[in-house]
């Protein structure tokens, strides 16, 4: 029998309400052992009741926290409910739910990772194309990032990813706030944990609007940026002997 509170869906949504019922019925559908949770993050639409009219578990936010908030109270629900693993999928319908089974598939493979990014990079079958100005800005941070955590990343800013127990526990004390998916990838490896990518479809979003605009582009390249690189020369954090401590891969969480 299926522990149906061992996976968590966490949806962060910011007036979606077009597109919000269809992922959470696409997730039920596609994964439905995962419980699913929208975080409504201050919409002025009514995402957070399309939501529960949907069946999914509802957090919302008295205002819009942005991106990294959101997610991360996504994380800290999962952590306080005992979740061993928790996926984020975006509310826009950009990601596809029927590829949550592959990224659970592959950390059952591989008990030693700690987070899996799905990558819209690493296939041909693109349903969706990311704007010139922001496939540089991507392409500089695959790179820059590729060469500080010593691996191949391809996609960095996708919010497709599986997270386990360790991954969690990480982000549920601290995760960044703004254009948060960078970052963390920093984070996940200055913490000692592991990440892999895998290959996923995504399709244009189907509601909404991009927290990137064109006009953004280039203020989100730089400051992202200038994350990265103070990234590089602060301290590095000591890791606790908690969950997210790599030792505990040894006990097969």
């Amino acid at each position: 029998m299926i522990d149906t509170r061992s996976y968590l869906a966490v949806v962060p949504a910011y007036n979606e309400e077009g597109t919000v019922t269809r992922v959470i019925r696409s997730i039920q559908d596609a994964a439905p052992e995962f419980d699913v949770l929208v975080v409504d993050d201050g919409s002025t639409d009514s995402t957070g009741d399309r939501a529960e009219e949907a069946g999914a578990r509802v957090l919302r936010h008295p205002f819009n926290l942005g991106i990294g908030g959101a997610v991360q109270s996504g994380f800290a629900y999962a952590r306080e409910h005992g979740y061993k693993r928790m996926v984020q999928v975006d509310g826009d319908g950009q990601h596809d739910p029927a590829e949550i089974e592959r990224l659970m598939e592959a950390m059952d493979e591989d008990r030693s990772l700690d987070m899996i990014c799905g990558s819209r990079f690493l296939t041909r079958d693109r349903d969706y194309v990311a704007p010139v100005s922001r496939r540089t800005g991507i392409h500089i941070f695959a790179f820059l990032l590729s060469r500080i955590v010593g691996q191949r990343v391809t996609d960095p800013t996708s919010g497709f990813r599986l997270y386990n127990r360790r991954a969690i526990a990480l982000f549920a004390r601290d995760y960044p706030h703004d254009y948060p998916e960078v970052e963390a990838v920093l984070m996940v490896h200055f913490h000692r944990l592991r990440m892999r990518e895998m290959s996923v479809r995504m399709f244009q979003r189907g509601g909404g609007v991009s927290s990137i605009s064109s006009g953004k582009s280039v203020y989100y390249m730089i400051k992202v940026l200038l994350a990265i690189f103070i990234g590089l020369v602060r301290a590095r954090p000591v890791v606790d002997p908690g969950d997210e401590a790599p030792v505990a891969a040894a006990h097969g969480i």
